[in-house]
C-alpha cells in the first residue's frame, strides 16, 4: 500500500504526483523550485496568474507534458501556512484522493514535505495521509447487481519524505491507515440492512475480531442473559423472533486487569420503536439503530491493530425492538440486572434499558471508567445539530480526557449538564424506582440520567449520537451515509487514558 523514500527523484515514472501549496510563498524552494525548473518557470507564472491556486483545499490538475516522469501533477491548496491544523490537513488530503478516484488512477506519489508545517509535523501529516486515504475511498457498493468492469482502486502510494527515518514514518502511515480502516468497518455495519444483520450475526463478527487480534471474548445467548437477571435487556427483546446477545471482548494491555477502561455500545440491530411505534417517516433508516455498537467495534479493531498499553472490556448488548403480542408495553414493570425497578412509559425509550444492563455487567467484568456510545434520541438532534455529538458525564476529568480525543478525532462534542433536576424526574414513579421516559421536555439530559442511575458512581461518559451517526451528504472524507462518528475519538482516548486519582 504505502512505499516511503526519503529522495525525491521528479525523473521516476508514476500516474501522477500530489504536491502541497501555500498561499504566496515568497518563491519555490526545495523540490518545488526544481519542479518550477523542469518547467521552465510556467508554475511560478500559473500561481502569478491565479492559474495554480494555493486557495484551501483547491485542487489543480497540471500535465506534465514528459517534463518530469509522473504524467500528471496534483496541486493542493493549503491556505495560510499558520492556518493549517491536522484536521485541516486530513480533509484536503481527503478530497484529492477522492479526485484521483474520480480520474481512475491506481497509484500517486505524495511529496509530504511540501504539507508540513511547524503545526503539523512530517508524523502527523503521515497519519493524517494515510487515515485520509482510508476514509475517502470508503464506499458501500449495496447489493445492485455488480458490473463486470473490473473496479480501479488507488491502492499504491509512494511518500517522499525527508524530515524523518523511513521506519517512523512507515509506522504512522500504518497507525492513519488503521484508524481510517476501523472507522470504515463501522461504516459498514451501520450501513447494513437489518434483515442482514441480527443480534446473532453482529454476535458472530465480533467473535471474528476477537480471534484476529486475540481478545478474549464472551457471547451470552438468551439463558444466560436471563440467568443473570438482565431484566431491562430482555424486556426490549420480547417481541423479537431473534435472540438477544450480549457481548463481551477483553484486551489486556497491562500485566494486571487494573484500571479498566469500559466501552459500552447500544446495539439495537432495527428499532421499530415498540408498542410507542415510530412515525411512517421515522422508522425508516433504523438500520442504523446500533452506531454505537459499531463505534466500539471499530475502536476495538484499532486497539487491535495498535495494541496500547491499556485494559478495556468492550460490552454490547444487541437486539431488535419488535412489535408482537408477546412485546413489553407501555406501563410495565422490569427488573434490571443491578436490581432496581423501572416502570416503562415508553417502548421506544429502549436504548437507556439495554445500556443499563450493559454498565452493570461491564462494571461486572472490572470496568473502574465507562463510556457509553449510543444512537440515544432524537432530542441531542434538536439541541445540538447534525455535526455535533452530545455528551454528559459524572466526572469532568474523564469527559476532559474524551473531549481531547474527539478533538483530535476531528469528532465535535458538546458537554449538555447533569443536574438533579432531571435525575429526580427519571426518579419519578409511583410503583418502581425508576421510570424511562419521564417526557419529551430535555428528553436527551433525561435519557443521559437515566443511565447515569446505573453507572453507580463509577466515572462516566455519555455520548448521545443519534445525529452524527449518519449524514445525508458526501464529505471529504466519505460519502453520505454511516459516518463511523466516535470510533477514531475512542481509539484515541484509550491510546492515551490517563487514570483519575479518586
Amino acid at each position: 500500500m504505502f512505499h516511503v523514500i526519503k529522495e525525491v527523484d521528479l525523473e521516476v515514472g508514476q500516474e501522477s504526483l500530489v504536491i502541497g501549496l501555500f498561499e504566496k510563498p515568497e518563491k519555490f524552494t526545495g523540490v518545488l523550485a526544481g519542479l518550477d525548473e523542469k518547467f521552465n518557470g510556467q508554475l511560478t507564472e500559473l500561481v502569478k496568474s491565479g492559474d495554480l491556486s494555493a486557495k484551501r483545499k483547491s485542487i489543480t490538475k497540471v500535465h506534465s507534458f514528459e517534463k518530469i516522469g509522473a504524467k500528471r501533477i496534483y496541486f493542493v491548496g493549503l491556505g495560510k501556512e499558520k492556518e493549517l491544523s491536522f484536521e485541516k490537513l486530513r480533509s484536503s488530503f481527503g478530497k484529492v484522493f477522492k479526485q484521483l478516484k474520480v480520474n481512475k488512477l491506481e497509484e500517486t506519489a505524495v511529496f509530504l514535505d511540501s504539507f508540513v508545517t511547524e503545526e503539523v509535523n512530517g508524523l502527523d501529516a503521515a497519519h493524517a495521509l494515510s487515515e485520509a486515504l482510508a476514509l475517502s475511498m470508503y464506499q458501500f457498493d449495496g447489493y445492485k447487481q455488480k458490473s463486470n468492469e473490473p473496479e480501479k482502486k488507488l491502492d499504491k502510494v509512494t511518500v517522499y519524505f525527508a524530515g524523518a527515518e523511513e521506519e517512523d514514518v512507515r509506522a504512522s502511515l500504518t497507525v492513519g491507515y488503521a484508524f481510517g480502516k476501523g472507522t470504515n468497518s463501522a461504516r459498514t455495519l451501520v450501513n447494513t440492512p437489518g434483515n442482514l444483520l441480527n443480534a446473532t450475526d453482529l454476535a458472530n463478527y465480533s467473535a471474528e475480531l476477537a480471534a484476529k487480534f486475540d481478545f478474549d471474548v464472551e457471547i451470552l445467548d438468551k439463558e444466560e442473559i436471563e440467568k443473570l437477571g438482565m431484566g431491562a435487556f430482555l424486556a426490549v427483546n420480547k417481541g423479537s423472533v431473534e435472540p438477544p446477545k450480549m457481548i463481551v471482548l477483553k484486551y489486556q494491555g497491562k500485566d494486571n486487569w487494573t484500571d479498566v477502561i469500559g466501552l459500552v455500545g447500544k446495539g439495537i440491530t432495527f428499532d421499530t420503536g415498540g408498542y410507542s411505534i415510530k412515525t411512517k417517516a421515522g422508522i425508516v433508516g433504523m438500520k442504523t439503530d446500533m452506531g454505537g455498537a459499531a463505534a466500539v467495534l471499530g475502536a476495538m479493531e484499532i486497539i487491535g491493530e495498535t495494541r496500547p498499553e491499556q485494559n478495556v472490556v468492550a460490552v454490547i448488548p444487541s437486539t431488535d425492538n419488535m412489535i408482537s403480542g408477546g412485546a413489553f408495553k407501555p406501563d410495565d414493570v422490569i427488573t434490571s440486572m443491578n436490581g432496581k425497578t423501572i416502570e416503562v412509559l415508553n417502548t421506544d425509550a429502549e436504548g437507556r434499558l439495554v445500556l443499563a444492563d450493559a454498565i452493570t455487567y461491564a462494571k461486572h467484568h472490572g470496568a473502574n471508567y465507562l463510556v457509553d456510545v449510543a444512537t440515544l434520541t432524537g432530542g441531542v438532534i434538536t439541541a445540538l445539530g447534525l455535526h455535533t455529538t452530545g455528551a454528559m458525564t459524572n466526572e469532568e476529568r474523564l469527559y476532559e480526557q474524551v473531549r481531547e480525543a474527539s478533538a483530535e478525532a476531528g469528532e465535535q462534542m458538546w458537554l449538555l449538564p447533569l443536574f438533579e433536576t432531571e435525575i429526580e424526574r427519571v426518579r419519578n414513579s409511583k410503583v418502581a424506582d425508576l421510570n424511562n421516559s419521564p417526557g419529551s421536555e430535555g428528553h436527551a439530559l433525561v435519557a443521559g440520567a437515566f443511565i447515569g442511575e446505573f453507572t453507580e458512581g463509577t466515572p462516566w461518559v455519555h455520548l448521545d449520537i443519534a445525529g452524527t451517526a449518519t449524514t445525508a451528504k458526501d464529505h471529504d472524507l466519505g460519502p453520505a451515509g454511516a459516518t463511523g462518528v466516535m470510533v477514531r475519538t475512542l481509539a484515541l482516548f484509550v491510546e492515551r487514558f490517563e487514570s483519575i486519582e479518586k
